[in-house]
């Protein structure tokens, strides 16, 4: 099965047309990446800075970095010249950080908060009182070098349908109420960035408007 087709198929199941299709190629090769930005994708997730680095250079200039995985503070000045968005801003240490390399760079850096929804520790994000605490904080409104332009949420890994309904459906609510809060300029909740291969119907039910989506696209991941 060709990555074109496999494409080809998701992109008929989804409820959304307008929800965004981000190409998660983590481990895949550069000619997997040119096969399905020939298909038609622009926008790939990648988990670690330094396969993002190794890449870029090796795609066309119009291709949408995102970073989606855990982002160390120390990388993130690998990535600012030219990162899309960074799905995975899980603390208001690493805001800042991304706020400062933005300054180095003369770039206002998009990103998107983190919220810990999944009943798994093993997951990172904003619990609502660390959310709530960064929001208010006068450091928070002093910030000039990112556009915080929604959120990110990953379900628990579970076949309960009905628990990963109930995540996704409390993180679209947070994002409703955020829209309706006096936030900065640099605050404006258009994207919510929720569901992956597994669960993306479900998401996309629930309000989503971008999936991360790499093994159906691309097959098992190599780790190798």
């Amino acid at each position: 099965m060709s990555i074109a087709k496999n494409l080809e198929d998701i992109k008929a199941t989804f409820f959304d047309s307008e929800c965004l299709l981000v190409a998660v190629s983590k481990t895949k090769p550069i000619e997997d990446l040119r096969e399905a930005y020939e298909a038609g994708v622009r926008d790939f997730g990648e988990n670690k800075v330094q396969e993002i680095q190794a890449k870029q250079p090796d795609m066309p200039d119009d291709t949408r970095w995102h970073m989606i995985g855990h982002l160390q503070r120390n990388k993130v000045k690998y990535i600012a010249p030219f990162v899309h968005l960074i799905h995975s801003v899980d603390s208001f240490k690493l805001l800042k950080e991304i706020d400062k390399q933005g300054k180095k760079v003369d770039r206002q850096i998009s990103v998107l908060l983190q919220i810990h929804i999944a009943e798994e520790e093993s997951k990172f994000g904003f619990d609502q009182a660390e959310l709530n605490e960064m929001l208010a904080s006068a450091d928070f409104r002093e910030l000039s070098h990112v556009n915080v332009i929604g959120l990110m949420g990953m379900a628990t890994f579970t076949e309960n349908e009905g628990q990963i309904r109930k995540e996704f459906k409390g993180l679209k609510q947070l994002f409703e109420k955020l829209k309706s809060e006096n936030l900065p300029e640099f605050v404006k909740m258009k994207e919510l960035s929720m569901g992956m291969s597994s669960d993306y119907l479900i998401a996309q039910q629930e309000g989503s408007t971008m999936v991360r989506i790499g093994s159906s696209i691309f097959g098992a991941r190599n780790y190798n």
